[in-house]
């Protein structure tokens, strides 16, 4: 399973770093993305990482404010958020990629999700 934490409520203008954690799953090997969802909305793609870190994927949304990366050990993934608006209130979520499914936008090519985790920015 995954398992998201570091979301919270914060004013805007700050920042927030989110962590996805694998257990009895491997992430090392695989492609990983944070998506987003607010009450009454489609889950939204923030960003994804391939398998080595080396490549990445980023909504436009959050291009230049967010930052995905993985961690040494390669079975956690993290997403660095800053310069966090209202725009950006959802419950987070990671999910694994499917084999070969490269660093996709679309949430039929991710396998494995997390619970997801709240983020608010308050004006």
């Amino acid at each position: 399973q995954l398992v998201e934490s570091g979301g919270g409520l914060v004013q805007a203008g700050n920042s927030l770093r989110l962590s996805c954690a694998a257990s009895g799953i491997l992430l090392g090997g695989y492609a990983v993305g944070w998506f987003r969802q607010d009450s009454g909305k489609g889950r939204e793609f923030v960003a994804a990482i391939n398998w080595s870190g080396s490549n990445t994927n980023y909504a436009d949304s959050v291009k230049g404010r967010f930052t995905i990366s993985r961690g040494d050990a390669g079975n956690t993934v993290y997403l660095q958020m800053d310069s966090l608006n209202t725009g950006d209130r959802a419950i987070y979520y990671c999910a694994r990629g499917k084999c070969n499914s490269g660093l996709s936008a679309t949430y039929g090519n991710y396998d494995y999700w997390g619970q997801g985790t709240q983020v608010t920015a308050s004006s």
